[in-house]
């Protein structure tokens, strides 16, 4: 990272202060958001069992909302003057998210995981909205409860598939 988070200038009428709060916290939800959608790809691929192509679909439904959350959060901090962090090495290191179990096979396994995977996210994105509000910047709170609502629904779908039996 740069020194500064936020190491170009820009017209935006937010505070210098507030930009790098709010470039390091879209940073930090980037970093889960890429985590996720890497998840969702992992079950994707690898799900079995009679319940295959509805699972392999919604897996991969709920890896491209990921990835759309993580492109809106990229293009935040750099929209405030930051950079975005998106490598691969960051994800490893420091996502919030616990780390998939490679070992899932079946369906109710990987329901269970992306299950988890969706409702800590979720949690965190919840967090990041009143952290945003908080510092000013309605308008990343704004983009976070768009995020918020994706996930709740996408963990809605999933969890679906382990209740009603």
């Amino acid at each position: 990272m740069p020194q500064s988070a936020t190491p170009f200038t820009t017209k935006n009428d937010l505070s210098p202060k507030t930009r790098t709060a709010i470039v390091t916290l879209v940073n930090a939800r980037l970093l889960d958001a890429i985590n996720l959608h890497l998840q969702a790809k992992q079950a994707h691929w690898n799900v079995k069992g009679p319940q295959f192509i509805a699972l392999h679909e919604l897996f991969d439904k709920v890896a491209g909302a990921a990835a759309e959350a993580a492109d809106e959060l990229a293009e935040r901090s750099v929209q405030l003057g930051g950079v975005a962090i998106g490598a691969a090495s960051a994800v490893a290191s420091e996502s919030k998210l616990k780390p998939y179990p490679l070992s899932a096979v079946d369906g109710a396994a990987h329901v269970e995981a992306l299950a988890s995977a969706l409702a800590r996210f979720g949690a965190l994105v919840r967090d990041a909205i009143d952290l945003a509000d908080e510092a000013g910047d309605k308008d990343t709170a704004d983009l976070f409860t768009e995020i918020s609502r994706s996930a709740d629904k996408y963990l809605w779908f999933v969890e679906a598939h382990a209740q009603g039996k």
